[in-house]
């Protein structure tokens, strides 16, 4: 083996070492791909690190993240998931599972209206989890509800993981809206089917809500709560999608108009003022800087490994996978599954996912498709143990009769549940490309 195509190796082995140790992520990546560099070919290497940086920072269409991070900062902030966990479950009420069932599309609906899967499931853990239990339902099945319904902003566009794909594969970010659309809800589809199953089979653990408590709030009085809560939020959502997808505005553009759209909002229901503004505008700076500083820093690192020699390593190895396309695109679902484990979704993203690519791009294979199979593949980083960032989310801010155990078990079925996602979008490819083709993109 050529001295380069090791030090390419042992640079993927220092990066796993140093975020073992508990480096930050970007420190990994700069740390790791300037020293390698360096050591395989000096200073040469890194020529065209400075036109790779200015890149990123004048990318026009990476300027939609920090927009879409504060807008969904500014609706859980401003407390708009409460109001909607708690009109759509009295609505449902009736029903085994409903306050589940409520969970789900309130998911849908803060995925569509912001992207951040983080503030998602912090807000429905801390509003819903302990109503749950109170009311009877299984610790286990609502963890599990929460942490899947928290993570359909991973897939249902505006997803900060969509355009982060879009940029790493080629692709218009509208593309990927409308590829990632039907896939997205049919995920959210068979979550309900699950629930209502789960009420059929085990209807002790997904009890409906008393009648008496029901029965304090009139069906006139509930139906206009459902037109005052509700619908602001969907108007937002066919806004700024209906805006992108329907090509009157990019994905910059439409941001901006969801960033405002949240401000809104807020304002409507009488929640803005400066804590609240200034808190969102800071948390969104904050978490927009961790992923740009991880942008920037992949650069070294991705030039690095390329100029070692790494990706054709790749290539080579890949080449020997039984099975030929089909056998390759599987090969690649069950190593980002298996890295789930123990990765975060943006780590993935950028420093295994482009090793495989040139791959696909050369055997001619729809991107598109392959970054909805890469975005539904991801979602269950979130929800694998021991590391999945929605258990750690949850579980911050769960009662304390809620243990690990209990939130490990809960979402066992969901892990299932989008491996069969997986599965229907890789054997229908149709899910993920008939709407982009339909609109024209």
């Amino acid at each position: 083996m050529p001295y380069t195509e090791i030090l390419a190796l042992c640079m993927i082995g220092a990066f796993f070492v140093m975020l073992l140790i508990g480096f930050p992520v970007a420190i990994c990546l700069g740390a790791t791909g300037l020293v390698f560099g360096y050591l395989g070919f000096g200073t040469m290497l890194f020529t065209l690190l400075p036109a790779r940086v200015f890149g990123v920072v004048t990318n026009y269409t990476l300027l939609a993240l920090p927009l879409f991070i504060f807008m969904g900062i500014m609706l859980e902030k401003s407390r708009i998931a409460e109001d909607l966990i708690e009109v759509i479950g009295l609505a449902m009420g009736g029903l085994r599972g409903g306050m589940a069932l409520a969970i789900i599309l309130v998911g849908v609906l803060m995925g569509a209206a912001s992207g951040v899967v983080g503030a998602t499931v912090v807000t429905m853990g801390l509003i819903a989890l302990g109503p749950l239990i109170n009311r009877g339902y299984d610790a286990g099945v609502a963890s599990g509800v929460i942490c899947a319904s928290g993570t359909l902003g991973q897939i249902i566009p505006p997803s900060l993981v969509l355009i982060l794909l879009a940029d790493i594969m080629g692709e218009s970010v509208g593309t990927l809206f409308a590829a990632a659309l039907i896939p997205g809800l049919m995920l959210a589809g068979l979550f309900v089917a699950y629930v209502l199953v789960l009420g059929l089979v085990r209807p002790a653990a997904v009890p409906a809500i008393p009648a008496a408590e029901r029965a304090l709030t009139s069906p006139r009085a509930l139906a206009g709560k459902l037109v005052k809560v509700v619908l602001p939020p969907i108007a937002l959502i066919v806004l700024v999608l209906g805006s992108i997808i329907g090509g009157v505005a990019a994905p910059t553009e439409a941001a901006s108009m969801g960033a405002l759209g949240s401000v809104v909002l807020a304002a409507m229901a009488g929640r803005l003022n400066r804590k609240v503004l200034t808190g969102a505008v800071r948390a969104a700076f904050v978490t927009s800087a961790m992923v740009f500083l991880i942008l920037i820093f992949a650069q070294p690192f991705g030039l690095a490994f390329r100029g070692l020699g790494g990706e054709r390593m790749v290539q080579d190895s890949f080449a020997l996978v039984p099975g030929g396309l089909d056998g390759q695109i599987l090969f690649l679902m069950l190593i980002l599954f298996v890295l789930g484990f123990f990765l975060e979704w943006i780590e993935i993203s950028y420093i295994a996912l482009p090793l495989f690519l040139p791959i696909f791009h050369q055997a001619g294979v729809d991107m598109a498709w392959i970054a909805i199979l890469v975005g539904v593949n991801l979602q269950t980083s979130f929800l694998t143990p021991p590391f999945g960032w929605a258990l750690f989310f949850l579980k911050g801010v769960a009662p304390p009769e809620v243990s690990t155990g209990d939130i490990y078990r809960g979402v066992l079925p969901f892990i299932a549940i989008q491996l069969v996602g997986v599965a229907l979008v890789f054997f229908y490819p149709a899910l993920a490309l008939w709407l982009p083709e339909a609109i024209g993109w």
